[in-house]
């Protein structure tokens, strides 16, 4: 057990990577800030379309069939999604200032703001992969740690994520690194909570619907936050292109790993 937990801490404390490389200055110019932005949109948008939502859909078809499958994860997907808006809805919209205009303008409020809430929905996501990363030790460590790895990999960009937008509104390294490094330890978090309710005989079917939740979540994330930001930062609009197309790459190469 104490392996499995250390497998599934050392795969979230990645982040921890991620956020070192979001506080370069270099990512800091406008370019490198869309392209990172759009980056973190097609990650997430990969992930929850690829792995998340299906993942969820084929563990509930064996348990209550195919279209109530679709139908359950359908909604939770919509309820996960309309949590990030009442979020975006909720927090103060003093906090979004005009358009920018201009080079050396930047939207310092906007950028926590989002990159806030992408700590929250990469921790939130971030729940169910360790307790994946946990079980998956326990059964098979040599299975757990390749997992592992391939968690690994795609939580650099995540700590990226929620490190880049934090450090350029505050210019404080230590607090956009403590973000990232939060985010990452929703993973041994999720790996103890979530063994201890499979202990409690949780039926599975809650556990696999979270993994629709976040999907959700993340989806709107991505749509309302970071594409958004992403356009606003761009001096041309191959930068977010390109970093969108790249975030998506990434992901599937990552997924490609698990053997999905």
């Amino acid at each position: 057990m104490a392996l499995a937990l250390l497998v599934a801490l050392l795969a979230g404390l990645s982040t921890v990577v991620g956020g070192w490389l979001g506080t370069r200055e270099q990512l800091l110019r406008r370019q490198a800030l869309a392209a990172a932005l759009a980056f973190a949109a097609g990650l997430m948008i990969a992930v929850s379309v690829v792995e998340v939502a299906p993942q969820a859909v084929r563990a509930l078809r064996d348990v209550v069939g195919l279209r109530p499958a679709l139908w359950w994860v359908g909604a939770v997907t919509l309820l996960g999604a309309l949590v990030v808006v009442g979020i975006h809805k909720v927090i103060p919209h003093d906090l979004n200032p005009a358009e920018l205009e201009g080079v050396e303008d930047v939207d310092e409020a906007r950028l926590l703001r989002s990159g806030l809430l992408v700590a929250a929905v990469v921790g939130l996501h971030n729940l169910p992969e360790g307790l994946a990363t946990f079980m998956s030790t326990l059964q098979d460590p040599a299975s757990g740690i390749t997992l592992a790895v391939a968690i690994a990999i795609h939580n650099v960009p995540e700590g990226v994520a929620v490190a880049a937008p934090i450090y350029a509104a505050t210019r404080d390294r230590s607090r956009a690194i403590m973000w990232a490094t939060v985010s990452g330890l929703a993973e041994p978090v999720g790996a103890v909570v979530g063994y201890l309710l499979l202990r409690a005989v949780l039926p599975e079917q809650w556990l696999v619907l979270s993994l629709a939740l976040v999907a959700g979540m993340m989806l709107a994330l991505s749509f309302l936050e970071l594409l958004p930001a992403a356009r606003r930062y761009q001096t041309h609009y191959s930068q977010s292109l390109v970093g969108f197309f790249l975030g998506a790459v990434v992901m599937v190469l990552s997924l490609a790993l698990l053997g999905l």
